[in-house]
């Protein structure tokens, strides 16, 4: 575990709730600047598909938003830098604009079918692609250029691996194709042999 994570979401408040129902705090020292992420880390990112974003409104309140695409779109630019290019959506800009008020986001990648998720927090900046065509480029392939409007580019400052207890195992489409192929090929080569009988 990260320990800057927790020295920073474990506030006043929170160390006071986990005094009142388990009858302590687990206060945690000041951290380094930030937690530098590892290759197992790193690797995660680069196969997911999808995760959620969080910004926080200039009037406080959290707004979460799905981001999906093909696996590695999340991009890791360095040790502690990652982006990924935003495109045209429903035009409410509501992440940009946050982020523009306050950079601080979350980041929560989830593994549904290996029952993990890496939990991220960090600054992020939302850079024009029109103004960043080298930067969107490293992002996307060529034929996708076009149409990426925005780069998100987060610096990560520290992450926290989740317990698996309450994960709903889920599985992609490739992941149910891979794993009944065996099956289904099996199931072709008893209808063979039961044909030439």
């Amino acid at each position: 575990m990260a320990l800057r994570y927790l020295e920073n979401y474990f506030t006043r408040e929170v160390l006071a709730a986990q005094r009142h129902y388990y009858g302590r705090s687990q206060d945690v020292l000041p951290q380094a600047e930030r937690d530098s992420l590892t290759a197992e880390e790193l690797d995660f990112i680069a196969r997911r598909d999808s995760f959620y974003l969080a910004t926080v409104s200039s009037d406080g309140w959290p707004y979460i938003q799905h981001r999906g695409g093909p696996p590695g779109f999340l991009k890791v630019l360095a040790p502690n830098v990652l982006a990924f290019a935003d495109y045209p959506g429903n035009r409410q800009m509501l992440s940009t604009g946050n982020v523009a008020g306050n950079d601080r986001v979350a980041i929560f990648l989830m593994d549904y079918a290996r029952r993990e998720r890496l939990k991220l927090m960090g600054h992020a900046r939302v850079l024009d692609a029109r103004e960043n065509p080298g930067l969107a480029g490293r992002l996307v392939e060529p034929a996708e250029l076009r149409r990426v409007e925005r780069i998100f580019r987060i610096e990560v400052i520290s992450f926290n691996w989740n317990c698996p207890k309450y994960i709903t195992p889920r599985f992609t489409e490739d992941e149910v194709r891979e794993a009944t192929q065996p099956l289904l090929d099996r199931i072709l080569k008893l209808e063979a042999e039961l044909a030439r009988r």
